[in-house]
């Protein structure tokens, strides 16, 4: 059974798939187009970090980042021997079903160009294009999308 639950990013599990997530994106995109939060920004007091689980083995990763109105999708991850089993769908839910609770506006997101599983997913799942925000500037690797509330 899938479980997706409030998680620490320092936890072990979660900690290895970051890394890997951070390292994809590197390998991937310029540095300055790389807008993952670090392990440590993940711990912040308005990042809310969830993490799905099948037993004790950690699966997925993803946040929500609290704004001043709207919350901000960050480190969507699944582990890639994980991939098509509905961890990102599941994650995702939570993370909606988190900013609803919070009685946000809007649920925004930066994700990268080549990136078409992720945007297969967050089109699925409602979320639009939209330009840059926040501190975002326009680039060619970057995809910004947007759902309303």
């Amino acid at each position: 059974m899938l479980v997706v639950e409030r998680s620490d990013p320092k936890e072990p599990q979660a900690i290895a798939l970051l890394r890997a997530s951070h390292a994809l994106m590197q390998s991937l995109f310029p540095p300055e187009d790389n807008s993952f939060l670090s392990i440590e920004e993940l711990c912040a007091p308005n990042v809310h970090f969830y993490v799905a689980r099948r037993g004790a083995r950690v699966l997925g990763t993803g946040a929500l980042a609290v704004k001043l109105g709207y919350g901000e999708i960050k480190s969507m991850f699944v582990d890639p021997n994980a991939r098509g089993q509905g961890v990102a769908d599941a994650l995702l839910r939570a993370l909606h079903d988190l900013a609803r609770e919070l009685e946000l506006g809007d649920i925004k997101l930066e994700t990268g160009n080549s990136l078409d599983a992720a945007l297969r997913l967050y089109r699925r799942h409602g979320f639009t294009a939209y330009g840059p925000f926040g501190d975002y500037i326009a680039n060619d690797s970057s995809i910004f999308m947007t759902k309303t509330l």
